[in-house]
C-alpha cells in the first residue's frame, strides 16, 4: 500500500511539472498545448493503472474469485462507469472529434478542450442564438452521452458559417421588388472576403462530398400563421463577423422598407 502511494505521488508530481512546462506563462492555451496536456494526463493515468495492476495482480485475482457471486450486482452498479469507458472507445474508434473541434451534443455546443476515459470537457459556445461567442462556461460531458445523443462535429464553423436569420414584417406589402437591391447591399458588405468564402465553401463540399447551398447570399419570403410576412436571410461569412453583418443587413432592410413604404410607418 505504501509503495502504491509513493508510485502514484511520483507520477502525479511528474505530470504536474510536465503540464506546468507545457502551459508556460501564456494566458491563453493554443490548440497544440491543449493536445499535449490531454496526452500527458491520459498517459499518466494509463501508467498508474498498469503499474497498480501489475503490483496488485495477485490480490486482484483473489478478489475476483471472491466476488464471482456478486458480479452481476457490480456490473449493474457500475453501468454508468462502463458506459463512459465504452463511450470513450467509441469516440476514439469513430474519430468523431478531437481537441480543438467544435461539437454539439444534445443542447450543448462548444470547443473541445480536454477528453479522457471518463468525460469530455468543452468550452461552451452560444450557437443557438447566432452569436458564436464563448459564454465563459465549461461543460463536462460524461462519455456515456455519446450513446444517447448524436455528436455533431461543427469544426468547419470555426472559420466560416451559414448564418441564418429572419425579419418579420407586420404589414402585408409586396417585398419582392426589394430583393435585388437587398442582395446588392449584401454583396457590398461581403466583398472583402467573398473570394476566400468561395474557396472555403468548395473545400467543405469536397470534404463532405455533398452539394452545399454555396457562398452566395440567399433571400426568400414566407408567411407566418398570423399572416405576417417573414424575410429569411442566409449568408456564408466568417464566423466572427456573422453577428455584425446581421446588424448591417437588418439596418439596410429597415432603411429600404421605410423608403419604399413610408405610409406604413405612420
Amino acid at each position: 500500500m505504501i509503495f502504491s502511494v509513493l508510485i502514484i505521488s511520483f507520477i502525479f508530481l511528474i505530470r504536474h511539472y510536465a503540464v506546468k512546462h507545457i502551459r508556460g506563462d501564456i494566458a491563453f492555451l493554443t490548440e497544440d498545448q491543449r493536445k499535449w496536456i490531454s496526452r500527458t494526463k491520459n498517459g499518466s493515468f494509463t501508467v498508474i493503472v498498469i503499474t497498480l495492476f501489475i503490483l496488485w495482480q495477485s490480490e486482484i485475482n483473489e478478489f475476483a474469485l471472491s466476488v464471482t457471486a456478486i458480479a452481476v450486482a457490480i456490473v449493474v452498479a457500475s453501468k454508468e462507469i462502463i458506459l463512459c469507458f465504452t463511450g470513450s472507445i467509441q469516440r476514439a474508434s469513430s474519430r468523431s472529434f478531437r481537441i480543438g473541434d467544435w461539437i454539439e451534443v444534445g443542447s450543448l455546443c462548444g470547443e473541445v478542450i480536454e477528453h479522457n476515459m471518463m468525460a469530455t470537457v468543452i468550452q461552451e459556445i452560444d450557437l443557438h442564438h447566432g452569436q458564436y461567442d464563448y459564454t465563459g462556461k465549461t461543460a463536462t460531458l460524461p462519455n456515456s452521452m455519446f450513446f444517447t445523443y448524436p455528436v455533431k462535429n461543427l469544426n468547419f464553423m470555426k472559420r466560416y458559417v451559414y448564418h441564418n436569420f429572419s425579419i418579420c414584417v407586420k404589414e402585408f406589402v409586396n417585398l419582392y421588388p426589394m430583393i435585388p437591391d437587398l442582395l446588392h447591399k449584401i454583396d457590398t458588405h461581403c466583398e472583402d472576403f467573398i473570394d476566400v468564402a468561395r474557396r472555403y465553401n468548395s473545400v467543405i463540399e469536397k470534404h463532405a462530398g455533398v452539394d452545399l447551398p454555396g457562398s452566395e447570399p440567399h433571400i426568400h419570403i414566407t408567411t407566418t400563421s398570423m399572416g405576417d410576412q417573414k424575410v429569411h436571410y442566409m449568408i456564408f461569412c466568417p464566423t466572427e463577423k456573422a453577428s455584425h453583418l446581421e446588424q448591417l443587413i437588418r439596418q439596410d432592410f429597415m432603411e429600404m422598407y421605410e423608403s419604399n413604404f413610408p405610409q406604413k410607418t405612420e
